[in-house]
């Protein structure tokens, strides 16, 4: 068994942190249907899904032509009121023939395919293929995460500026017992990365996607870290420029930094893995306090400067 997904990332393009009413008004993409929101450990709203039906081709390392039939799944997340993901996810199985699109509609989140699956196959055509022409969960999930951020609602003027990031990720069952979930997660650019996963039979897509947006949107704080880091020390401006540029991070996004708070148990210890090697928290931490210390040095200066203007305005002793 099967299953895809695509994570895309973003900045809400609001100038505050949305309040969790505000979060479930936005996130009302389907009507009549309820947004499930939570506030521990963070604001967080999830969207009702919205069900794409696809009749396509499927990707193929070695260039099959295999058609695939179904409807995927995608959701909208706001977490604590400032960042904004889509989701999309499908699970695929071995089919035989066409069925009637009720039959599909009666099953969103499964793709059938109409001939032979090669799952090796498809895994590798599908995180390392680029060909438009295939199931695009990237125009479909895209797609989603646009309708959010042109909503009537946000005013268009965040905090800072930042890029989306894309997470495109396969998951394979293994059926043989006690074996132990694994992932390897490639940097494709500074925007895609690729996470292949090994489960159990006993992860759900529902949990093995909740995984990939947890990690979804913490490669997206630490890349936008590292960036607003890198032009920090790499650009010419003045002390005060800079400190313009990383305060936004302190002032909105700090406090979402939460690894692994809302993944299934028993997927934990990808996260687990993640932290020992490269080490994702060590690397923020790292570069929050060297953003503080600049903070506090440029803070130092302009009081010590503001005091060397004080003492020269006094009057002369008599």
């Amino acid at each position: 068994m099967l299953t895809v997904g695509e994570v895309h990332t973003s900045l809400l393009q609001h100038s505050t942190a949305l309040t969790q009413e505000q979060s479930s008004e936005v996130l009302g993409l389907v009507e009549g249907e309820v947004v499930l929101t939570s506030r521990r450990p963070s604001l967080y709203a999830v969207s009702p899904d919205v069900r794409t039906g696809v009749d396509c081709w499927l990707p193929s390392a070695r260039k099959r032509q295999l058609r695939g039939v179904g409807a995927v799944v995608t959701r909208a997340i706001i977490t604590g009121g400032r960042l904004v993901q889509a989701s999309s996810v499908i699970q695929v199985v071995a089919g035989d023939r066409r069925q009637p699109w009720s039959h599909y509609l009666a099953n969103p989140g499964v793709l059938e395919t109409v001939g032979r699956l090669d799952a090796a196959d498809l895994t590798a055509g599908f995180l390392h293929g680029n060909n438009a022409d295939v199931l695009n969960l990237e125009a479909i999930t895209g797609r989603v995460l646009d309708g959010v951020q042109m909503s009537d609602l946000l005013d268009r003027h965040p905090p800072l500026r930042a890029a989306r990031t894309r997470l495109r990720w396969t998951a394979q069952v293994d059926q043989q017992p006690g074996r132990a979930v694994s992932a390897v997660v490639t940097v494709d650019s500074p925007t895609l990365r690729t996470v292949e996963l090994v489960v159990g039979p006993q992860d759900v897509p529902a949990a093995v996607a909740g995984l990939c947006e947890d990690l979804a949107l913490h490669d997206w704080l630490l890349t936008m870290l590292s960036s607003l880091v890198e032009a920090a020390v790499t650009r010419p401006a003045s002390g005060q420029e800079h400190i313009e540029r990383l305060r936004p991070v302190l002032e909105h996004l700090l406090h979402l930094w939460l690894p692994g708070a809302r993944v299934h148990p028993r997927l934990r210890p990808i996260w687990d893995r993640l932290e020992q090697v490269p080490g994702f928290s060590r690397q923020w931490k790292s570069s929050v306090n060297w953003i503080r210390d600049q903070i506090s040095v440029n803070n130092m200066a302009l009081l010590r400067d503001l005091a060397d203007r004080v003492a020269v305005k006094q009057p002369c002793g008599r």
